[in-house]
């Protein structure tokens, strides 16, 4: 698998029982501690490796840092976050690459396995399977007002509270479902994502608005123009394929906020969404059935 469909990683079969699946990702800081960042940056890294049905193998930094401005102390600490999330995930981080950068960037470069009858793509939804989401949406908004020093702490609480839940548990329940079209929200957003999903599935989406898990704060800040500048290209590119019905604009663009860290989004068969919601549930997730996939050519009809 390669670059068709635009999916998460890249995957290499070397027999037919085992495959290589590879990304890499990075992002610029996104909270003030140096530590989180790192452990969001991993998150956010290895949730390509899950989205694919995949288990992570070994990582390698990839660190772009203003060694003028910025402590040696400081990178420690992001690089420490990191090694946390490989710890909890099982994978090792071994070594990297560092370049002098006037703008900081941290992430991973990820290699994981999966059998190759196992792989979960974006190019896998079946006509009546039902979309579950396993995170609320918001973090973009959420970030964008905090780096303007307007978002409450409870809200930038709940924002890194979920950026740094992993996907592990969210793919082992795809798995297990029997799920076969996934992908993981990030930054094309929810509305970006799914509109991949079906184009590349060649169904349509009902995507039921209200369901949608939504952080504390996030809608409250939208109002109020914290929107990231990726939300609006995320919306330009879906727009031609998006049937908003009745749903206001401020919805409409809290949608296609681009996410950091995001949740998986997969379809599973209408009768096993309320066992993989009770599991996710079970493990602290705030997950919901936001959709249904019908037969199509790659629409998204938004409903009330």
């Amino acid at each position: 698998m390669g670059t068709e469909t635009g999916d998460d990683a890249a995957v290499w079969r070397l027999d037919d029982s085992r495959a290589l699946v590879s990304t890499a990702d990075f992002i610029t800081p996104i909270v003030d501690d140096a530590r989180v960042w790192g452990r969001v940056a991993a998150v956010n890294s290895v949730s390509d490796v899950y989205a694919m049905g995949g288990r992570p193998l070994f990582a390698l930094n990839l660190v772009c840092w203003n060694s003028a401005e910025l402590s040696s102390e400081l990178l420690d600490e992001v690089l420490a976050g990191a090694a946390e999330v490989a710890d909890e995930c099982g994978f090792v981080i071994a070594g990297g690459h560092t370049v002098d950068d006037p703008q900081p960037k941290f992430g991973l470069s990820v290699v994981g396995e999966v059998h190759p009858d196992r792989v979960l793509r974006n190019s896998g939804l079946r006509a009546n399977d039902v979309l579950v989401l396993t995170k609320p949406i918001g973090t973009g908004v959420i970030s964008t007002a905090a780096k303007a020093g307007r978002a409450s702490e409870d809200a930038v609480a709940a924002m890194v509270a979920s950026m740094t839940r992993t996907n592990f548990d969210a793919s082992a329940a795809a798995l297990d479902a029997e799920a076969d079209g996934c992908t993981d929200v990030t930054g094309f957003g929810l509305l970006g994502h799914l509109g991949q999903m079906a184009r590349a599935s060649e169904v349509d989406v009902d995507l039921d608005v209200a369901a949608v898990p939504v952080l504390p704060g996030a809608r409250d800040l939208a109002a109020d123009g914290y929107l990231p500048g990726g939300s609006e290209r995320n919306l330009e590119w879906v727009r031609d394929r998006l049937d908003p019905g009745s749903t206001d604009e401020l919805t409409v663009n809290l949608l296609a906020d681009a996410q950091t860290s995001g949740g998986l989004l997969f379809g599973v068969a209408p009768e096993a969404v309320r066992e993989v919601l009770d599991r996710l549930e079970s493990t602290g997730h705030t997950c919901a059935a936001v959709g249904r996939a019908t037969p199509g050519t790659g629409r998204l009809h938004l409903r009330q």
